[in-house]
């Protein structure tokens, strides 16, 4: 049973909904992530999961069901990334190690050591390069057309150690690295330097999640999760947009994901429900019942149809944005 509630009308009426369960794996989900591959006349969506089991898996975005598990880690995996041509994986571990895997065949084709447990993969846009960052506190920038090459590293901070939570390629030049200090960095990796710091976005308290989203006619918009409070950034005009205040918090673990087209947004974190806020007012719109465990990850299907969450209970829903 889900309910429904308007928090700012003081209204509530019931709708129900059974999202298509995606069992599987063993342990608390971490990340969620859609990508969507378009090869000649067809477009299909896969979904990549990680967990604390140590076995990422990728699913059809569609179905649910399941195509392949990525074997070879030995610690929690906190984030897996498919490329944009869905032709290779990158997972994070808390094994300290990133891996590279063909996504067609589940090898494994790079493996890069770290020093302490990573939690954020992500490819460039030309699928070239590899961001990770994690509890060391440095931002790696990996060449994967030359992987035995060292890679560029750049500490968030020369005072104190941040570890680094969640990377996203915002560019072909440009990595956000988010931090356990509240802030988001821009880093212009192709500066002569070795990394430039070109701007800051800071927020109340650690970052839990973020995702950067193209809406049209608003153009880029960064979505952070942190504390209490989901922030909406407007990248291109260099401004915060949105701060709402929301009944569960992102100390622990969580996220938010905002609907394609810029209207509403998705969040979960220290309870067992799943709940749709609207953009502007912050209200609540939606809010469902399925999980037995608190909410970790959350993302909207590039189309927006549907969205994914993963929760402490081992498993992944699939749900339906308008019933």
């Amino acid at each position: 049973m889900s309910t429904a509630t308007d928090s700012h009308q003081g209204s509530k009426h019931a709708s129900r909904q059974i999202p298509i369960v995606c069992p599987g794996h063993t342990r608390p989900l971490a990340e969620l992530e859609f990508c969507e591959v378009n090869d000649k006349d067809e477009t299909r969506t896969f979904l990549v999961s990680a967990c604390h089991d140590k076995m990422p898996m990728l699913r059809d975005a569609s179905t649910g069901d399941w195509i392949g598990t990525f074997v070879g880690h030995k610690g929690a995996v906190w984030s897996c990334k498919l490329d944009p041509l869905g032709l290779l994986a990158g997972t994070a571990s808390g094994d300290f190690s990133v891996r590279v895997w063909d996504a067609i065949t589940g090898a494994t084709l790079f493996t890069f050591q770290h020093k302490h447990i990573v939690k954020t993969v992500d490819f460039s846009k030309d699928s070239k390069r590899l961001a990770t960052g994690g509890h060391e506190g440095i931002l790696r920038v990996y060449d994967l057309q030359q992987p035995n090459k060292d890679p560029m590293m750049i500490p968030q901070s020369t005072e104190k150690k941040i570890h680094i939570t969640k990377s996203l390629w915002l560019d072909k030049s440009t990595v956000l690295a988010a931090g356990s200090d509240g802030a988001v960095r821009f880093w212009d990796v192709d500066a002569p330097d070795g990394g430039k710091l070109l701007r800051t976005f800071t927020v109340g308290a650690e970052v839990r999640d973020m995702e950067l989203k193209n809406v049209p006619n608003r153009g880029t918009i960064l979505t952070v999760a942190s504390g209490d409070k989901v922030y909406c950034f407007d990248v291109d005009k260099n401004e915060l947009m949105k701060e709402h205040k929301l009944p569960i918090h992102f100390r622990e673990e969580g996220g938010a994901s905002l609907h394609p087209s810029g209207t509403k947004f998705i969040a979960g974190g220290s309870d067992l429900w799943v709940r749709v806020f609207d953009f502007e007012s912050g209200g609540e719109i939606e809010c469902h019942k399925g999980h037995h465990g608190p909410v970790r990850c959350l993302r909207y299907a590039p189309d927006g149809k549907t969205y994914a969450t993963g929760s402490e209970d081992g498993t992944i829903r699939l749900w339906k944005t308008d019933v």
